[in-house]
């Protein structure tokens, strides 16, 4: 069990105050990317920081900025190290992150999604509609002899989607539509909701 003085406690409020530089709506604590401060001797701490995904060009932004935050606090010497493992996950984001992401209006990533197996359908970077399958065939066979699914339309929900639908932030419906996987950010997409016809982002989860 890793005991946490006062002091590591306080520089960790002090560096998770600092907004993400590219959802300033959220600290870097409520976005669950700071995993911990450690003091290194009289003046000195290290940083844990785990970037949203490996190339993450925000990173050294976050760097730079905890750094700043902490000199000002009195800490002479700032170490930010990268730390991959455990690796980030949208439901590291806060209950307060959620909230102010959809007051933002940004609908917040769900939660608690299981880690399972994706399939995926390889084709044309722009699927049509898939062709109605023969009568009583569950799947299409290939030349390896393995079975397929037909490609998605663009668009259209997945079956995790419709048991746990995406919700516009600004009116709460349920009716909503995939017009882009990448919004402003990678790891945001572009919707639309369909009952108050506006537009909105939606916290891709990961």
């Amino acid at each position: 069990m890793v005991t946490v003085t006062a002091l590591e406690a306080e520089l960790l409020e002090v560096a998770g105050s600092v907004p993400d530089p590219e959802l300033p709506v959220l600290t870097l604590r409520e976005l669950g990317v700071l995993r911990a401060v450690h003091v290194r001797g009289a003046d000195a701490v290290e940083v844990e920081l785990t970037p949203t995904y490996t190339g993450c060009p925000a990173v050294e932004a976050m760097s730079v900025d905890i750094q700043r935050v902490l000199h000002e606090h009195g800490v002479r010497e700032v170490t930010v190290r990268t730390v991959l493992a455990p690796a980030w996950s949208t439901d590291d984001i806060t209950d307060e992150g959620r909230r102010k992401l959809r007051e933002f209006g940004i609908a917040p990533p769900r939660t608690g999604r299981t880690a399972t197996p994706v399939s995926l359908a390889l084709g044309p970077t722009r699927t049509l509609t898939a062709e109605p399958p023969e009568p009583g065939a569950t799947g299409a066979t290939g030349a390896t002899g393995a079975t397929t699914t037909a490609p998605r339309e663009v668009g259209m929900p997945s079956a995790a989607e419709e048991a746990d639908p995406i919700r516009c932030p600004h009116c709460g419906s349920a009716d909503t539509e995939l017009l882009s996987r990448f919004s402003s950010t990678a790891c945001k997409a572009l919707r639309r909701c369909l009952a108050c016809r506006e537009p909105f982002d939606h916290f891709k989860e990961l």
